[in-house]
């Protein structure tokens, strides 16, 4: 992938505080950063704004994020999409889940800042 400037990441969660603390952090290492408060919003987004890396928590309202990355797989203009999941959903069969809906990456919460920045860095590196 290119380098962290021009690596966009769309940001999805329900919870406003979560968002606003990850655009911090990613914004700090230079990515750009675009931010949904639900699965619904953020696939809406994505027909304009196509993200190098979709960061999606699983337990949302309307759809949840197993779902958006089901859809994004199915679609071929987001083959190069990595998704990442950051959620509380930390069971077994939840991270089966969500390695089999496509994921690059499934971290749990709470999360550690820097695990989390290294994590993207290593997406981006190594795609």
């Amino acid at each position: 992938m290119e380098d962290k400037t021009q690596t966009k990441v769309l940001l999805v969660d329900d919870e406003p505080n979560i968002l606003v603390a990850l655009e911090f952090l990613l914004k700090n290492e230079g990515y750009q950063v675009r931010k949904s408060l639900n699965g619904i919003e953020a696939l809406k987004a994505m027909e304009q704004y196509i993200p190098d890396i979709l960061v999606l928590d699983v337990m949302m309202p309307g759809m949840d994020g197993f779902e958006v990355a089901q859809k994004v797989r199915a679609l071929p203009q987001y083959n190069n999409t990595r998704i990442i999941f950051l959620t509380a959903k930390g069971t077994q069969a939840d991270r089966f889940k969500g390695y089999s809906n496509g994921a690059e990456v499934y971290l749990t919460k709470p999360f550690d800042n820097d695990e989390f920045i290294s994590t993207i860095n290593e997406v981006v590196e190594f795609g």
